[in-house]
């Protein structure tokens, strides 16, 4: 066990034993001992009450209270003024949640796939200019802080930008690409991961976050294994989002001859899972659109610990209500 995993594990241990979002003052739990304390001397009130209303003045005073009130409204107040303080120790210990917020900076490799196959026409006009429309679209929602470099999927895969924030040089390069022999996805990812490693880094020296979005109709049929790659990938913090595009019933003609050209959603979702990304299926031009949505959703955002101490408050509040509600109608019984 490493010294970082000692000084992290204080903080994880509840949410893991307990249930508890992480928290930042998990020293306080302590108060939580309360919580069973009081629900054993409830319950033991209750019992010696039934049994013998008047043997102790605790059990007399419970009694007095609530006799002749329903079960479940003595059971009920009493349940949610525990829930009510344990809710207010949570909030004491100052717990954390999770907010997506928009990332600042980050690289972003488009890897559009140029095999002749993308010239089949079962997406309109057909599948390359398709691919090539729904990337622009998607580089222009971009933030401007983010470095976008576009790499051409083929036998020899091709970095056509490096990482750049002039959105003009790469749609140009996106607009440019033709039709080429062959797919190499396993290459395609190590000229992806070649072209994030010369993205600029901040000024503190640390490289921007990073993420490969690769869109192919097709399987691997040249070059090394893509899925070992993305998993090396995935080590390196750089998840590869998957889109296989076009349908099981597209296909070109070669040569005289006409070839079906099914995308292999197989490989995909393996060069995804492998690299802790997601992969996406399109069989249409808004499909594609809807698709890269969901992509710029995931490479847009990141997650960022966020003090949630005002909800917990609010839970606490809102059991406190329910409690004083339950209390109140048994005040005023008839």
């Amino acid at each position: 066990m490493t010294a970082q995993t000692l000084t992290i594990l204080p903080k994880t241990l509840p949410s893991m034993v307990l249930g508890l979002p992480e928290l930042r003052s998990p020293h306080h739990l302590w108060a939580l001992l309360a919580v069973p304390a009081l629900l054993t001397f409830y319950l033991v009130a209750l019992r010696r009450s039934a049994s013998s209303p008047v043997r102790t003045p605790n059990a007399g005073m419970v009694a007095a209270v609530m006799r002749g009130q329903p079960q479940w409204k003595r059971h009920f107040s009493v349940a949610m003024s525990l829930l009510a303080l344990e809710a207010a120790v949570v909030a004491w210990c100052r717990p954390l949640g999770i907010e997506k917020v928009p990332r600042e900076r980050a690289t972003i490799v488009v890897a559009i796939d140029a095999s002749q196959s993308m010239g089949a026409k079962d997406v309109d006009p057909t599948r390359m200019d398709a691919a090539k429309q729904a990337a622009t679209r998607f580089i222009d929602t971009m933030p401007e802080g983010f470095n976008v470099s576009v790499v051409r999927v083929s036998g020899s895969p091709t970095v056509l930008v490096p990482p750049s924030k002039d959105r003009a040089v790469v749609r140009r390069a996106i607009d440019n690409i033709e039709p080429s022999d062959g797919t190499a996805l396993g290459d395609t990812i190590i000229e992806s991961m070649d072209s994030i490693r010369q993205a600029p880094k901040s000024e503190d020296g640390t490289p921007a976050p990073a993420a490969i979005v690769l869109l192919s109709d097709g399987g691997n049929n040249h070059g090394p294994d893509p899925v070992p790659l993305a998993t090396k990938a995935g080590r390196a913090k750089v998840p590869i989002y998957t889109i296989a595009f076009g349908t099981q019933t597209g296909y070109v003609d070669l040569d005289g001859r006409r070839e079906r050209v099914a995308p292999d959603t197989q490989v995909m979702k393996q060069i995804a899972s492998s690299s802790r990304g997601q992969s996406w299926e399109a069989d249409s031009a808004p499909r594609l659109d809807k698709v890269y949505q969901d992509v710029h959703s995931s490479v847009g955002y990141e997650d960022v610990k966020k003090e949630v101490t005002a909800t917990w408050a609010f839970y606490a509040m809102g059991f406190a209500v329910l409690a004083g509600v339950g209390v109140l109608t048994m005040a005023v019984r008839r």
